[in-house]
């Protein structure tokens, strides 16, 4: 199997001795497989190594391990336990081995076992399939007191579907925004997936069950990971970095909220957003870049036949993107992006 792959990497343009490299081989143990002995003729040592542990200090190993006092432990508090009594019976990583073999490597103690969570992962062809939302601080005139800005976005066209501004955090204010926004935009809820951190107001019982009862699917970030809901967290970089952003906390609740409606406007209308082609996100949302993109993919052509010695290669790429993914691996530049 290793000397066919290698064979098509070669047929395909690569040098045999750096494809070789990539699976750790070197080119004449390569050759030796194509001639006498076309499989992988590697059988590992065939002696048992000299200081291997018996099979009786194996068998007394597993049962300290798995004695009274150390059955709560693992190997990296009983070697020290062991060492302050004098006593040395076999290293950590010999432990772990030998669990691993008996198939005993498993939690120990009454704490729960870490759980691996899974990355959520879910991807849009087009606009009010997925949305990402988060809640981000504005600051007020007194120290440690804030403003709470929430925002809900479409992530297919990075369009702002909407936004409120409370002076608490609320799975109430939540709900309620969310299900104004359903209302104003006529959006049909059944299947659309709405993403978010694990905050409380994310998870609250009048969010969840405003989400239930409307057909929507609740996704949530993986806890303690801050780059699972990439999309809010851009936006909240472009609307606190952008030039227009006051370097002196806000007022008053009327004054932020007034920011705000003039930021949402300029993002939604006037902002051309790097990851969409340039072309401002209400622009995509309701498909006007279709007919944009064409146009500059049109004067690019123009421009190249006029002077098709400049152009060594074709020209730029004004296609529109079809699917924005989230948290998936084959849109890895997608998550970079900073608005």
């Amino acid at each position: 199997m290793i000397v066919t792959l290698i064979e098509e990497a070669v047929e395909s343009g690569a040098r045999r001795a750096r494809a070789c490299a990539v699976v750790g081989l070197s080119v004449r143990t390569v050759e030796r497989w194509r001639g006498a002995h076309p499989q992988d003729a590697r059988h590992g040592p065939r002696a048992t190594p000299a200081n291997a542990l018996s099979r009786t200090e194996r068998a007394e190993v597993l049962a300290l391990v798995n004695s009274p006092a150390y059955r709560d432990a693992s190997p990296h508090q009983i070697v020290p336990q062991l060492a302050d009594t004098g006593v040395y019976v076999a290293s950590e990583s010999t432990m772990y081995r030998l669990l691993r073999e008996e198939h005993q490597l498993t939690h120990r103690g009454r704490a729960q076992p870490p759980v691996r969570r899974e990355v959520p992962v879910h991807h849009a062809t087009g606009p009010r399939q997925v949305w990402s939302w988060d809640i981000t601080y504005l600051k007020s005139p007194v120290r440690g007191v804030f403003w709470y800005l929430y925002l809900m976005m479409d992530i297919w066209s990075r369009r702002i579907m909407g936004w409120a501004v409370h002076p608490t955090q609320s799975d109430a204010h939540a709900a309620t925004l969310f299900t104004t926004v359903c209302h104003a935009h006529a959006v049909t809820t059944t299947g659309l997936v709405l993403h978010a951190d694990n905050g409380g107001p994310m998870k609250g019982a009048t969010m969840l069950a405003t989400l239930e009862r409307l057909g929507v699917i609740p996704s949530f970030s993986r806890p303690r990971v801050s780059d699972d809901n990439p999309y809010s967290e851009a936006l909240f970089r472009t609307l606190k970095y952008c030039p227009a952003f006051p370097t002196q906390p806000f007022v008053d609740l009327d004054a932020a909220r007034a920011w705000v409606t003039a930021f949402v406007t300029w993002y939604n209308h006037q902002h051309q957003h790097s990851a969409i082609q340039f072309v401002t996100p209400d622009d995509r949302h309701t498909g006007r870049d279709i007919a944009i993109l064409q146009q500059r993919a049109a004067v690019y052509q123009a421009a190249r036949a006029y002077h098709p010695e400049r152009w060594r290669g074709p020209t730029r790429n004004w296609s529109r993107p079809t699917t924005v993914y989230l948290n998936d691996a084959r849109s890895a530049t997608a998550l970079v992006v900073t608005g």
